[in-house]
């Protein structure tokens, strides 16, 4: 019997991160033009990514859909929609809601948060209860300083062994942090809600977000792998493209990791 080719249910976004240093707008002008099937706002100093009402014209202008928001919980996002990160939360979640997408990318909290990082758990229950948006809590990685593993975040740098129903997976995170992704997602199990598919060479401290096939990430691996287990969550591109020499470079960039994921995300049986 000749292999059957089995696309699963699952979508792919633009990350409205992998433009820059272009803004969201053209973010939402691309993933339209490439064939992307939406975008993850990342939310951050650009003043558009903040305002939703823009989010939402944009979205209709283009007919591009807003399928995740990335809270603003970067180190440079501090300020970003006040400094209270439970009320930042809560602001992704509603314009999660108001946009119709479905999952909210949020980051451990960092050491210094200590109220924060001490309810994470509990509050993350009590919000996902109020709420169908799913909070997918993301893979960070530690930092290297005089040869000793230095975390930033608590509980952790990594969310596996937490109790969080829904996980997003950065291969660009594992890369640094030196992990085994698959190992990662088999634990995960059906807890991987949301990919950030992106590469890395595994240099200490750098996350790097290569064009997925340029690093040694099992970007392929793992696509094939949600493939055959007929993932249903989002495929989001959350690549680094700053360093492009021109647009046409860029947008090739992101034409590449579009067609990469297409790709290896029909898997054959």
């Amino acid at each position: 019997m000749a292999d059957v080719i089995r696309v699963p249910n699952a979508k792919i976004a633009l990350s409205t991160a992998s433009v820059y240093p272009e803004r969201t707008p053209d973010a939402f002008e691309l993933a339209a033009r490439l064939g992307y099937d939406g975008v993850e706002i990342m939310v951050g100093a650009d003043p558009v990514s903040q305002d939703i009402d823009v989010i939402e014209r944009l979205s209709e202008h283009y007919e591009v859909p807003v399928l995740a928001i990335h809270a603003p919980c970067l180190l440079v996002t501090q300020r970003v929609w006040g400094r209270d990160p439970w009320a930042k939360l809560v602001k992704a979640q509603k314009a999660a809601e108001r946009l119709g997408a479905s999952t909210v990318v949020v980051h451990p909290p960092f050491r210094w948060q200590r109220d924060y990082a001490r309810d994470f758990e509990t509050g993350l229950a009590r919000m996902r209860d109020e709420t169908g948006v799913a909070f997918a809590v993301e893979n960070m990685f530690p930092l290297k300083a005089r040869g000793n593993d230095v975390v930033p975040y608590s509980p952790d740098w990594n969310p596996i062994d937490y109790d969080f129903p829904q996980v997003t997976l950065d291969l660009s995170h594992t890369a640094v942090s030196g992990s085994d992704a698959m190992e990662m997602a088999v634990k995960l199990g059906d807890r991987l809600a949301h990919l950030h598919l992106a590469d890395g060479l595994g240099v200490s401290n750098k996350d790097e977000h290569l064009v997925p096939g340029r690093g040694n990430q099992p970007c392929a691996q793992m696509l094939e792998r949600l493939a055959n287990n007929g993932y249903s969550g989002l495929v989001v591109l959350e690549i680094n493209t700053r360093k492009a020499a021109s647009r046409t470079e860029r947008i090739d960039d992101l034409a590449e990791a579009l067609a990469f994921a297409r790709l290896y995300l029909a898997a054959s049986r």
